[in-house]
Formats: C-alpha cells, sequence, structure tokens
C-alpha cells in the first residue's frame, strides 16, 4: 500500500509565554520565561508557589458566559487554539467534507480543575449531592475533542488519546497515520492542559516533582544544570492542523511542514522514574527515524523532553547519544519547558509547533537558565544554552515521555 504524505497547514497554541502561536514564537527565541507566582490559588502552605501559567487569561473574550459555565479551563484551552490553527490553515468549511475532517485532542488529566472543585463544594456543603449536571462532560479527557468537532461540524475520526505527558505526542502520532493510511483527508490534533490547582501541585510536590525555587521562579526551570531540582508546572493548549499533501495542495494551502515520522515505545521500568539507560527513549527515536525513512545524520535539531528533573534530563541524552553517535555532536539540542515550563499532556503539541517554526525559520530556540553544567552531561553536546541559534533546520524530532514509562517522538522535516 502506498502511504499518502502528510503536511501541517495550520498551527495554534496558548502558552505561559504567549497566548497566540506568534506571541509564543518570539517569547522562545527571546529566551523568555513563562514562570511566576501563582495567581489561581493561594499557594503560602505549599512547597511549591510558583507555576507557568497562561498569562491575562480572560475567558470573556472568547467565550459567553454560559459556555464558560460549562467548560473546564483545559477544554477552553484547546477550543482557542483550534481556533487559532483552522483559521490559520485557511480551510474553507463550506467547500470540505467533513466526514473526512477529524479532531484528536490529548490531556494527560483533563478537567481536574472541575473534578477538585465538585468534590470541594460537596464535601464543605450540607452533604446534599447537589453535583452540577456539566460536572461529568466537563471533566473528561475527551471532551475537549469533543467540543471542537461540534463548533466546526467534523464528522470524522474523533477521541483523545491520555498516555501522561507523552499525551499529545500521541495525539499527533495517530493523526499522521490515519490519514496517511487514507481513513482521513485532514485533522486538528494537539493537546490541552490545565492542572495548575491545589490538589495537581500538592500531588506534584509529594511526589518531590517539582522545583521548589520560590525565591527566584523564572530560573526554576534548569534542564541540564547541576542545580536543576524538578520541573514546573505549565498550562494551555496547541493544536495542529495535519492534512493529506493532495487535499492542501488542491485548495492552495500555505504548508509549515512536512511530518514524516512517528515512534511510541515504553520504558517497562518504573512508575515514575525513567529507564537509567534511556531504553524507552532509544527505542522510540529509533521507531521514529526507521518510520521516516531517514538516517540518524539527517536530524538537525532535537526538541526534547528536558523536564529538568535529575534523572530524566541525563537519561534522554545517553538516548540521544546511543543512536546518533558522533552525530550528537552536530546536532542542535534544546528544552523549551525551561521557558514554558511543563504543560503535561499538552507539551508535546506545543512543543511540535516549537520543532515545525525551528525548521521554517532555522533557528532554534534555547534552553535557557543554564549557568552551571551537570558534570554528568557531555559539554560537547550542544544543547543551544542560554540563546537562539540560527542554522539551517531540515529535518527535526520532538521527544516526549510520560509517567507509567511512555514515551513517543515525531519528526517533521522542510517542505
Amino acid at each position: 500500500m502506498e502511504l499518502k504524505r502528510v503536511v501541517v497547514t495550520g498551527l495554534g497554541a496558548i502558552t505561559p509565554v504567549g497566548n497566540t502561536v506568534e506571541e509564543f514564537w518570539n517569547a522562545l527565541i527571546n529566551g523568555e520565561s513563562g514562570a511566576a507566582p501563582i495567581t489561581r490559588f493561594n499557594p503560602e502552605k505549599f512547597k511549591t508557589q510558583f507555576a507557568c501559567e497562561v498569562k491575562n487569561y480572560n475567558p470573556e473574550k472568547y467565550f459567553d458566559r454560559k459556555e464558560i459555565r460549562k467548560i473546564d479551563l483545559y477544554a477552553q484551552f484547546a477550543m482557542i487554539a483550534a481556533d487559532e490553527a483552522m483559521k490559520d490553515s485557511g480551510l474553507d468549511l463550506s467547500m470540505t467534507n467533513l466526514d473526512r475532517i477529524g479532531v484528536i485532542i490529548a490531556s494527560g488529566i483533563g478537567g481536574i480543575d472541575t473534578f477538585y472543585q465538585e468534590c470541594r463544594n460537596y464535601i464543605l456543603g450540607d452533604g446534599s449531592p447537589k453535583i452540577s449536571p456539566f460536572f461529568v462532560p466537563k471533566m473528561i479527557c475527551d471532551i475537549a475533542a469533543g467540543h471542537v468537532s461540534m463548533k466546526y461540524g467534523l464528522r470524522g475520526p474523533n477521541y483523545a488519546t491520555v498516555s501522561a505527558c507523552a499525551s499529545s505526542t500521541h495525539a499527533l502520532v495517530d493523526a499522521f497515520n490515519l490519514i496517511r493510511l487514507g481513513k482521513a483527508n485532514g485533522f486538528l490534533v494537539g493537546g490541552a492542559e490545565a492542572a495548575i490547582n491545589e490538589i495537581s501541585m500538592g500531588g506534584f510536590n509529594s511526589l518531590q516533582a517539582l522545583s521548589t525555587r520560590n525565591e527566584d521562579p523564572k530560573t526554576a526551570s534548569r534542564p541540564f544544570d547541576a542545580d536543576r531540582d524538578g520541573f514546573v508546572m505549565g498550562e494551555g493548549a496547541g493544536i495542529l492542523f495535519f492534512e493529506e499533501l493532495e487535499h492542501a495542495k488542491a485548495r492552495g494551502a500555505r504548508i509549515y511542514a512536512e511530518v514524516i515520522g512517528g515512534g511510541m515505545s515504553a520504558d517497562a521500568h518504573h512508575i515514575t522514574a525513567p529507564h537509567p539507560e534511556g531504553a524507552g527513549a532509544i527505542l522510540t527515536m529509533t521507531n521514529a527515524i526507521e518510520d521516516a525513512g531517514i538516517k540518524p545524520s539527517e536530524v538537525d535539531y532535537i526538541n526534547v523532553h528536558g523536564t529538568a528533573t535529575p534523572l530524566g534530563d541525563v537519561a534522554e541524552l545517553k538516548a540521544i547519544k546511543a543512536i546518533f553517535g558522533e552525530h550528537a555532536y552536530k546536532m542542535n539540542i534544546s528544552s523549551t519547558k525551561s521557558m514554558t515550563g511543563h504543560l503535561l499532556g499538552a507539551t508535546g503539541a506545543i512543543e511540535t509547533i516549537a520543532s515545525i517554526l525551528a525548521v521554517k525559520n532555522d533557528i532554534v530556540p534555547p534552553t535557557i537558565n543554564v549557568q552551571n553544567l551537570d558534570p554528568e552531561i557531555d559539554p560537547k553536546l550542544n544543547l543551544t544554552l542560554n540563546k537562539a541559534q540560527k542554522r539551517t533546520v531540515n529535518v527535526a524530532l520532538s521527544n516526549t515521555f510520560g509517567f507509567g514509562g511512555h514515551n513517543s517522538s515525531i519528526i517533521v522535516r522542510k517542505f
């Protein structure tokens, strides 16, 4: 069977460093941190009192008051990013077979704020089961995809992927595979997350997964630094429009990049820690490279998972050196989580957008906040430290790894 080619024709994002794709990209290139003291609740009793929140967000700018009551914040973010991606794609819905356009929007946790608030109201109330009729549809992880499909009348495949922090990369790989197998002409695909609340922050603090650098939040997300002490919670959404090449060409669409390969694997090792030698990371990257039909030496840039956890950063770089050998020293590597924080289930989507824009613009966004490189990390690797670098980027690879040992990678190429 001849596989169809898949291209990216639309991008949408709402992130801690910008509420549009243009704002997001400019912030990355300028090395801006989205970390700041938490405003969503009073964090004074928590070990971590900061996060990467979406800034200046007013839901009434995007939704009427009735809609706001019915839609959890994570799904609001998804709908906003989807709207930008749809407009950016230039797709004329009146001239499109909507049976052939699908939606896959991932989330690691879904409407956890709705879940928390409803439970809190019940427990602190008089014991009467006065539960909102919107509780369940606001909470579930698949509802963002449902809302987006209903808004645009998209009747193609419609669901969510859930694999912790690998969720939205799994969504992208699924959409890529369904289009090239001829199951759809296009997808609005990506991820959304909004988990900055008391219960999420407390849970991740209990895992000792979050940075506690309360005295200087903007430098807290520091992948590869010897003094890194955990990730910084982020929120937002990234949505892309993936399209079959001939379908895109027939309507004269602008093409950002071509999607050429996807990989998936499991560590089968530990519920939260990565395999120490990066076994699962090696497998997912190898699978993606083989799927793309390229040589490892063709990859110019890797947007790494790079969460700033002591074990994860080292294991991922070990995996990269194992696969790429001497070519590992010729590539650029960076972690944009140093700026955005970790968007959990949405992280793969916004990092793939960053990778696509690196390919389109031949600029690699930096890893900021690295002041004292971890001695366990090879100093000869080009980790794009603290400042963006211009270079030709023909092929970029993006990695995401999730609790439970879930791994996924996607590869894009200049069109």
